[in-house]
């Protein structure tokens, strides 16, 4: 099985985000939960934030913008 490319990480972050509402993970909860490496999990989360489809929070998790 050939690893995921970040732009198809990117796309199932998206897809799972869109699915749960109020989904919250730390990149330590999402590099297990869809088993990517670090550094494609790493890649993925920053441009999802870059533009703006999730935030940090203080903790460190990410979730949707309108999401507590």
């Amino acid at each position: 099985m050939e690893p995921i490319r970040t732009d198809e990480a990117i796309q199932l972050i998206e897809m799972e985000y869109a699915e749960m509402p109020g989904l919250k993970l730390t990149f330590w909860q999402a590099q297990r939960l869809w088993n990517f490496t670090e550094d494609v999990c790493d890649q993925a989360l920053r441009a999802l934030v870059r533009n703006g489809f999730l935030r940090r929070t203080a903790d460190g998790s990410y979730v949707r913008p309108t999401a507590a």
